[in-house]
């Protein structure tokens, strides 16, 4: 059995191939179009027509880019006739608590798209029949987003739009809220509708040249990760590409959760700090935790998704000093061309320079890539580079407490799983700061987001929304979790379906608020379950054979990455795996 995972990033795509519990690995500079990279990497890796592939995964940034740089499609948006601009509408908060004069960002559809169709549903059924000769035309959109009130209970009236809209519109892309998040909150149901339509053409491009490249190239139909941490096939994963927001970091998790597992280490953060940005995810039980929805690029996105906090730190990130003198890191990057400084393209000074700087880096990174010391020291010049780690690493550490001591977790009772390229470089320092007594640092660390594609599940995420007394709710699913509320709350606690489900929820409220109310009716809002055919059991092949103990200073050279032991600390390996400790 031959697995093949590949994972885009900003600075370089990773490339894993596991063959009978070995594994073999790449990296490649990432390119404008990703599905170069993409092959390039399969290339690199010996993962061609010739290697038995019984599966190629693919984790992209497609659809985050997009978002993130509004390069989606023309987009029109129909809502209700009085309710056409729920979209900039939005929540009545402000967009930053102490800055007046913050601006939300705008939404994906102008106000000259959004339309309204008279017709109208309620909670308890129709209260004004569906007028499709009041859908006025949306003009030159490429796709078109459809948001009606109470869909998420009655889809009917959202059907019969969208059968109206591809009926005087052929080969525009309808995409209907009921299908994408069938939840109640209106604004986040239709953010979440709108982005899906906004990515849908340009993901399905890229999605069905990728499949046509691959089968070209004798390769396997690609599945690729969502960002709830399983996988799709290509062209199931195509019809709705908001699922693909966190992608790439959703497979690093699922690959940190396999490593923490392996060693034995029942709960761990994952940590994953590549060239452009740095993720971290909580993993309770070597699992991640999955929330219900995420913001991207300022926008709710209300599915299913790893709980992933991602900043701009990696170690592409930019150094400079602002007006006022002081030091600055990220969280613009040098991407992969011109890169670092140090890379000797002319690129600026960033993280990867002051580690070289430092020692902590070899004199020539796998792909034969030899690094110019001397391009360092004149682009930080007047800049000591153990300040410029300081710095990254503070921000680093404010989102690893935003996923364990914000969530009521000590980070003492987790182990750091330290992945990308720059994680096991920065990863001790964390851990100490942090009071966190061990770092597992993976033998492949540098592509552990291509393993975890390589092993993710194929799962397939469903909810019901109910928003009625827990007590009037009839069967419910033996799997899978509920979203619950004391009556008159406005948000909700999630809990695994089961027995005394009522009485879990009073414990978890009071572990989460301080108090329970036991004697106040519970509202039971949704139902989140999810079909899940497990990924193939990796049988991985121990790094070395021999176990290996080194007592810091020391440099590690991994694959694809780097690891940094500083004074006080002990590395262990045997097995996959690094393990270090304090001394």
């Amino acid at each position: 059995m031959a697995i093949l995972g590949v994972d885009v990033g900003g600075t370089f795509t990773d490339a894993v191939l596991v063959e009978e519990g070995r594994i073999r690995t790449a990296k490649v500079p990432t390119a404008a179009r990703q599905e170069e990279s993409v092959l390039a990497a399969a290339r690199a890796v010996g993962g061609g027509a010739d290697a038995g592939l019984t599966r190629f995964a693919h984790g992209t940034t497609v659809a985050t880019n997009a978002l993130l740089e509004r390069r989606g499609a023309r987009v029109a948006y129909v809502g209700n006739a009085g309710f056409e601009h729920l979209l900039h509408l939005r929540r009545q908060t402000r967009a930053h608590l102490y800055r007046l004069c913050a601006e939300h960002p705008q939404p994906l559809v102008p106000l000259e798209r959004c339309h309204g169709v008279r017709g109208r549903l309620g909670p308890d059924g129709e209260l004004e029949p569906l007028a499709l000769g009041s859908l006025p035309d949306v003009g030159d959109a490429e796709a078109v987003a459809v948001c009606l009130l109470f869909a998420f209970r009655e889809p009917a009236h959202e059907r019969a739009v969208a059968a109206e809209l591809e009926r005087r519109h052929p080969g525009v892309h309808v995409v209907v809220s009921h299908e994408v998040a069938p939840e109640f909150r209106e604004y986040e149901r239709a953010s979440t509708t709108a982005a899906d339509a906004y990515l849908a053409p340009l993901a399905a491009r890229y999605l069905r040249a990728l499949a046509g490249a691959a089968a070209d190239a004798g390769l396997p139909e690609p599945v690729v990760m969502l960002s709830s941490g399983g996988v799709l096939p290509a062209e199931e994963a195509a019809a709705h590409p908001a699922r693909l927001l966190v992608s790439g970091p959703a497979g690093g998790v699922v690959g940190a959760g396999l490593v923490a597992r392996r060693a034995g280490f029942e709960h761990a953060i994952a940590f994953d700090m590549g060239g452009t940005s740095t993720d971290v995810c909580l993993l309770p039980g070597g699992r991640a935790v999955r929330v219900p929805e995420r913001e991207v690029g300022g926008l709710p996105v209300r599915l299913p998704t790893v709980d992933v906090h991602t900043v701009g730190a990696g170690g592409g990130s930019l150094v400079r000093r602002d007006a006022g003198g002081a030091l600055r890191v990220g969280p613009e990057s040098a991407g992969a061309d011109p890169g670092p400084a140090c890379y000797g393209r002319g690129g600026g000074a960033t993280v990867t320079d002051a580690n070289l700087l430092l020692g902590r880096l070899p004199e020539e990174l796998p792909g034969g890539l030899v690094l110019d010391r001397g391009a360092a020291e004149a682009a930080l010049a007047g800049i000591e580079p153990a300040a410029v780690v300081e710095v990254v690493n503070a921000e680093m550490l404010r989102a690893l407490r935003v996923v364990s001591v914000e969530r009521g977790h000590h980070p003492r009772e987790f182990a750091l799983v330290a992945y990308g390229g720059a994680g096991p470089l920065h990863a001790c320092a964390l851990a100490e700061e942090l009071g966190i007594e061990a770092v597992l640092v993976p033998a492949a660390a540098g592509v552990l987001s291509a393993l975890g594609l390589a092993a993710g599940d194929e799962r397939r995420d469903h909810v019901v929304s109910h928003v009625r007394p827990l007590g009037e709710v009839g069967d419910l699913p033996p799997r899978g979790e509920a979203d619950l509320r004391y009556r008159g709350q406005s948000f909700e606690l999630t809990v695994s379906l089961g027995d005394e489900l009522a009485d879990r929820f009073h414990r978890a409220h009071e572990e989460r608020y301080g108090y329970a109310d036991c004697e106040r009716e519970v509202e039971l809002v949704a139902v989140r379950t999810a079909e899940v055919v497990p990924g193939p059991q990796l049988e991985l092949e121990p790094a070395s054979s021999e176990p290996e103990r080194v007592s810091g200073p020391a440099l590690v050279e991994l694959d694809g990455s780097t690891l940094w032991i500083p004074p006080g600390w002990e590395g262990a390996r045997d097995g996959f795996s690094w393990v270090v400790t304090r001394e």
